[in-house]
């Protein structure tokens, strides 16, 4: 698999890096494309939604997540 890639987007008006493989920035582009959304607009919701939970990991770990189960789902 290709080393991960760096990529800055906007979150609640301030910019992040985030690292993924490119496979998940892919599959990421992807979901946001099927919802409608703007990638930062996606990363933005799963950004909250990881605030929110107990578990507080990573914003790149829980991206690797939300795709896993995203795509589970289908």
């Amino acid at each position: 698999m290709p080393p991960p890639l760096k990529k800055s987007v906007t979150i609640s008006g301030h910019r992040t890096s985030i690292s993924l493989e490119p496979d998940f920035w892919q599959a990421l582009q992807d979901i946001a494309n099927r919802k409608d959304m703007s990638l930062s607009a996606l990363v933005a919701t799963i950004d909250h939604a990881r605030t929110q939970a107990a578990d507080k990991s990573g914003l790149s770990s829980a991206i690797r997540a939300f795709i896993l189960h995203y795509y589970r789902q289908q």
